[in-house]
């Protein structure tokens, strides 16, 4: 189970429990109280007290029948809420590699409908509990008011039984099926929006169109046999009830004529034999108990992703970053997308990690910040392995750049101190003159307390904000993977330098597709089908024609610039 959303306990489905169950003893009770009224009155008896009864029980249903509907309504909530979270904090607190079986389309629908759908299962199931209750009740009365009208109505439940057995074994496929349809519809959506601008340029929003709504036939398919399932319960049940309490009021009817049941015991039996058949009408709780354990099983998906674990030690105090990759090994759908044994970054150093597409640059920076574990060997950062240290030691002493963050929601100043130790004004001030942000930040309405939602970002200022974050926290190692891609060249020259001034540049792991960046480096991390073919300097590689390929492949051939930078500049190994 995952460790985040406290679970709401028992407490509210046992409250909606007890509530049901108390408006169909009431429910029971009127019948044999209406009875009695209904002979007292023939007889010319005293029937203040049985009306008053009477009353009392029409009104107390009544109440907890109300009652029932509000411990409803927060018992779902409070589940839906605490299934979302714990979803949620399953799915954030796993690998990132681990999550990406499931695509973003398929995670919103988990999340949203699937949550909901589950967060009602335990209201729904108290219900369904309580649902046959009255049937069980109304029986037992029956059986007391005449024992032959009894024996009618036990002898059709078994019919009604198997209706609803047959309901909850046919629905569960297809309410799988559904919610898989639903999830599959969702991803395209996401992927469409997300092209948006793309398809808009290349005219096809048709063919985008079709493609997103392909799966809706097979939805609405799933969708009619879901209803035709529940109507043909709903019609089984609906012909079998009527024809249960005519043989019953037949019975009753010869009872009364032979004298062994009286007019109000005649009345009493009709409206228990109701009673009692009415648990044909348990298929719409059945059908939202199906569904919602249906929906609960896609978020246990999510909520037991292996979580990455944690370790207790903290690294050697003033250390200057050095990093290790000792006989690491990455497997992903039984292909190796990474091995380096040996590989060492010096401390202080900045190191480009340059390769093709799929050359297993993400990955290995991923690994060497442990957003995800190797499946074989370790990382070691100043001598200890990442996976021995404290999530609070790690998290504080790495950071992170993205070519796309997310920043979340408040203030400018809140979104770049938020991390593992929040970062005072004074360094959020210092982070945004370091990525070149404080130029448009000072033009904002209210600088950088401006909501970002107020705040309308290129791309290129979104991605500027994502470094100043991380560097308002970096410590003794940086990685930025593709996170200066939406600069232009001397932007991205500048962040450097200031990087470089920097009171403790730390070590910097640098994911390059432009040869600048690689050329400003200390050293270079060449990647080519997952393994480390180099490591050197860019002037020393770029004598390969294989290197030089590497940068004509992304669109640029331009060499090392023909003027080095002064010594110091660079940050020594």
């Amino acid at each position: 189970m995952g460790s985040g959303g406290a679970r709401p306990g028992r407490t509210p489905e046992l409250l909606v429990l007890l509530c049901s169950v108390g408006a169909a003893v009431a429910a029971v009770a009127q019948p044999f109280v209406l009875g009695r009224t209904l002979d007292l009155l023939l007889r010319g008896g005293d029937t203040a007290r049985w009306l008053l009864l009477s009353a009392g029980l029409l009104l107390g249903e009544l109440l907890l029948d109300s009652l029932t509907s509000l411990c409803t309504g927060r018992c779902t909530a409070g589940w839906t809420a605490a299934v979302r979270s714990r979803a949620f904090a399953g799915l954030l607190g796993s690998a990132p590699d681990r999550a990406r079986e499931f695509s973003p389309g398929d995670v919103g629908t988990r999340l949203t409908l699937n949550a909901a759908a589950a967060g009602g299962a335990p209201a729904a199931r108290a219900a369904l509990a309580a649902s046959l209750v009255t049937p069980a009740g109304a029986l037992v009365a029956l059986a007391l008011v005449d024992v032959w009208v009894a024996a009618c109505v036990l002898a059709g439940l078994p019919a009604l039984a198997l209706v609803l057995r047959a309901f909850a074994r046919d629905s569960g496929a297809s309410v799988a099926a559904y919610q898989r349809v639903q999830s599959e519809i969702a991803t395209r959506l996401l992927e469409a929006l997300d092209g948006a601008t793309t398809i808009a340029a290349a005219g096809t929003a048709a063919r985008e169109r079709e493609r997103v709504l392909a799966p809706l036939p097979e939805l609405a398919a799933l969708g009619r046999r879901m209803w035709v399932l529940h109507g043909r319960a709903l019609g089984r049940s609906g012909v079998l009830v009527p024809l249960l309490v005519l043989a019953a009021t037949a019975v009753g009817g010869l009872r009364l004529a032979a004298g062994a049941l009286s007019v109000g015991g005649l009345l009493a039996a009709g409206r228990y034999a109701q009673l009692a058949a009415g648990v044909g009408g348990a298929a719409s709780l059945l059908g939202a108990v199906v569904r919602g354990r249906q929906a609960r099983a896609r978020t246990l998906e999510l909520e037991r992703l292996p979580p990455l674990a944690y370790g207790t030690r903290r690294l050697p105090p003033d250390g200057p970053g050095s990093l290790e990759l000792r006989g690491v090994r990455v497997v992903r759908d039984g292909r190796e997308v990474l091995r380096a044994d040996g590989l060492r970054v010096p401390g202080g150093a900045t190191v480009a990690v340059v390769g093709r597409g799929g050359a297993g640059k993400s990955v290995l920076v991923a690994v060497a910040g442990r957003l995800t574990d190797p499946d074989e060997g370790q990382v070691l950062l100043d001598g200890v392995p990442l996976d021995r240290l404290s999530r609070q030691a790690l998290r504080s002493e790495v950071a992170f750049a993205f070519e796309r963050p997310v920043l979340g929601e408040g203030t400018v100043a809140e979104a770049v101190a938020a991390g593992a130790r929040r970062a005072s004004p004074e360094q959020v001030r210092a982070a945004l003159g370091a990525a070149g942000a404080d130029g448009f930040v000072r033009r904002l309405p209210h600088g950088d307390g401006t909501p970002l939602t107020w705040a309308p970002l290129s791309g290129g200022e979104h991605q500027r904000l994502g470094l100043a974050r991380a560097f308002a926290h970096a410590g003794r190692l940086l990685i930025m993977d593709d996170a200066t891609s939406s600069l232009d060249t001397a932007t991205e020259h500048e962040v450097d330098r200031a990087l470089r001034r920097s009171p403790r540049p730390g070590t910097r792991l640098v994911v390059a597709h432009r040869p600048s960046v690689a050329d400003r480096a200390d050293l270079v991390i060449w990647l080519e089908e997952g393994r480390v073919r180099a490591v050197a300097t860019h002037r020393e590689l770029w004598h390969t024609a294989d290197y030089r390929a590497v940068f004509a492949a992304g669109g640029t051939g331009a060499g090392p610039s023909p003027v080095r930078r002064p010594a110091s500049e660079r940050a020594r190994p």
